[in-house]
């Protein structure tokens, strides 16, 4: 590209409808993997709120070793719930409460004939189902020190950041009237170079606790909601060097106002719907299938960090400036049935060198996958909110994130 040219990403907090029943569901997964390593698992959850009561359902299958028991699945959807904030009614959602929050559990059996696709040894166990999936990686966060070892797209990083920020601000107690339902979005202008120039837009959104009887008025609750979202959320994640006065817009709240109740009451919330939230903000591209609530031997999931894994160290070792790796596969068989590397015309060397050198360091079967990044732990709760890439690795988790300096290096030979 030789002229500037805008794009935008955005991210929602835990407490967002869709978010808080992608946690629930993970957290059963969590459940389900902490008794049995090799449990199958494919659950959906769906909330919503009404003035008498909220409402949570939960549906899907599940498989466990026989003689282990099934955990308590409706114990887990209202801890969960709570642990995001979910406690009172008047905001959107009391899941500690029996007489406030029904929940409803609709958990039956897998199927037998996808199982035994699934349940061969490590070489030979096939894909849970048919499909297509994305890894990408790029090096637009490697020039801001807040942001380096993420390689990933600046405008989605920025994003995710600031929806944890503000999770963790209303949680513990920096921004007391936060309620957990927010959205977060940012438009980076980048120069023809592909480099981000600045913050074109920032846009946030927080349900917030009603103030008018403390401030007066709306306008000066509105003012009091801006300057603390400015000072606690904004300025420490996104650079200063891309805020530049005259040219940064920043709109917080811009209905006015978003006040209770909100969450699951303002709006339904669907396991599965944020699929680019979850992912590169739009600037890589998706297969379609969600993540959240699946166990590993769902290629939708672990194929898709496989591919982020293997994209991240083209990147990282500097093959290329961007990369995307697409696998494709078919039920019940373990070789993918493509794999395609594409680094956009930014490699310095070909395609399908770096291809070759992407199959003699990465195995893309499921069982391989499943083994060499450790899937089959319980470590999905933590990539419910805040995205699933570009997070730093901590302990077993995100484990896709996680540069092999042997794999760097031999890339780096083939320079």
């Amino acid at each position: 590209m030789t002229q500037n040219w805008l794009f935008t990403s955005e991210s929602v907090a835990a407490g967002h409808p869709d978010k808080l029943c992608d946690a629930i569901s993970d957290a059963i997964v969590d459940a389900c993997l902490t008794l049995d390593p090799k449990a199958k698992v494919a659950v959906e959850t769906l909330v919503k709120g009404r003035e008498d009561r909220s409402h949570i359902v939960l549906a899907g299958e599940v498989r466990l070793a026989s003689g282990v028991d099934a955990p308590d699945y409706i114990a887990i959807a209202r801890k969960t719930a709570a642990q995001i904030g979910y406690t009172s009614h008047g905001i959107g959602m009391d899941a500690t409460s029996e007489d406030l929050c029904e929940v409803t559990e609709l958990i039956t059996n897998q199927s037998a004939h996808i199982n035994r696709g699934v349940v061969q040894s490590i070489d030979e166990q096939g894909a849970g189902d048919q499909g297509l999936m994305f890894g990408y990686a790029c090096d637009e966060t490697e020039s801001y020190p807040e942001h380096e070892g993420r390689w990933m797209p600046l405008a989605i990083a920025l994003s995710q950041a600031l929806t944890r920020k503000v999770s963790k601000a209303g949680l513990d107690g920096t921004l007391p009237w936060a309620r957990p339902d927010a959205k977060s979005q940012v438009t980076l202008m980048h120069g023809g170079d592909g480099q981000p120039l600045y913050a074109d837009n920032i846009v946030i959104a927080v349900q917030h606790k009603d103030m008018i009887a403390e401030y007066g008025t709306e306008e000066a609750e509105q003012a009091w909601i801006r300057e603390q979202v400015i000072q606690h959320i904004i300025k420490p994640v996104v650079p200063s060097s891309l805020i530049i006065e005259g040219k940064t817009i920043i709109h917080v709240n811009s209905t006015g106002r978003f006040a209770d109740p909100g969450g699951p009451y303002a709006d339904a919330g669907l396991t599965g719907r944020k699929i680019i939230v979850d992912t590169y903000g739009g600037r890589g591209r998706h297969g379609g299938g969600a993540f959240s609530g699946k166990d590993p031997t769902k290629v939708d999931r672990s194929a898709a960090y496989a591919a982020r894994w293997a994209a991240k160290h083209v990147v990282a070792a500097g093959l290329s400036k961007e990369c995307e790796i697409q696998l494709a596969y078919a039920i019940g068989v373990a070789d993918p049935v493509s794999i395609r590397v594409d680094t956009f015309g930014s490699g310095k060397i070909s395609d399908e060198a770096i291809a070759d050198l992407v199959d003699a360091h990465f195995s893309f079967k499921p069982g391989h996958i499943i083994r060499d990044l450790g899937l089959s732990t319980p470590i999905y709760s933590v990539t419910a909110a805040g995205g699933h890439f570009g997070r730093q690795p901590k302990g077993a988790t995100f484990p896709w994130e996680q540069l092999k300096h042997d794999v760097i290096d031999a890339f780096q030979a083939a320079l």
